[in-house]
């Protein structure tokens, strides 16, 4: 019987934040925005554990108190150069340390995702636990897209038919997705779902809410509080 794990690449510093400090420890409701991810798939009772994937030379973390989550979270320091690296470099080394088969399934969730839901985590494992190849949440682009020149002036209108914003978890089983992941060193991809793509698989788009944001930007920070303090009072 497959297992469920989640793995959260934390190895980037978020350099579109303009701070010192990497992203994913930038404070949100008096924690670091990292323990939000952590927090909601600590909480699902399927994952069994949650690889957390940091730079060898990260000095943040252990000036938290992450014991809360002891029973569950794994920290591995081999975080790469981009996010399919760490992602990639998470699996084969949980693999390596016996702690996953080749047919369980990973959860990939963004560190600076901190405004995840239950229902959307249990949406997203329960359509796809029987899927042939996994998925991803995401929602449908309703916003005109325009394509500019470099001199940020309209040379054309977008069809946003069929279009969809990925986000995250992004689910598939270990086998695939690091199959998915070596091959696609040399390409340049951004979430484990082109990887995937680019064997010649289609992955299953499942419908998220808009609410679960990237962070990127200050102003994205600043609106995350507003979502995780409203959810905190109702």
């Amino acid at each position: 019987m497959s297992n469920f794990f989640a793995l959260i690449p934390a190895a980037g510093s978020g350099s579109r934040m303009n701070s010192e400090v990497p992203k994913q420890y930038l404070a949100l409701n008096n924690k670091p925005m990292i323990y939000h991810s952590i927090n909601m798939l600590y909480h699902n009772q399927l994952i069994k554990s949650i690889f957390i994937v940091l730079a060898s030379d990260d000095c943040d973390w252990i000036k938290y108190d992450w014991s809360e989550f002891s029973s569950k979270l794994i920290v591995l320091t081999c975080g790469g150069a981009t996010r399919a690296d760490s992602v990639l470099n998470g699996l084969t080394t949980a693999k390596l340390k016996g702690l996953i088969d080749t047919s369980d399934w990973i959860l990939v969730h963004d560190a600076a995702r901190p405004c995840l839901t239950s229902t959307l985590l249990e949406k997203l494992i329960n359509e796809l636990t029987q899927d042939e190849v996994g998925g991803l949440l995401a929602v449908p682009v309703s916003d005109t897209l325009k394509r500019s020149n470099l001199k940020s002036r309209v040379m054309q209108t977008e069809s946003r038919e069929n279009i969809w914003q990925a986000q995250t978890p992004q689910m598939f089983r270990y086998e695939l997705l690091t199959k998915a992941l070596q091959n696609a060193e040399k390409l340049h991809i951004t979430d484990d779902a082109s990887a995937i793509e680019a064997l010649g698989f289609f992955p299953k788009l499942i419908l998220s809410d808009t609410y679960n944001f990237k962070v990127t930007y200050p102003k994205d920070l600043a609106l995350a509080e507003l979502i995780i303090q409203q959810r905190i009072n109702t």
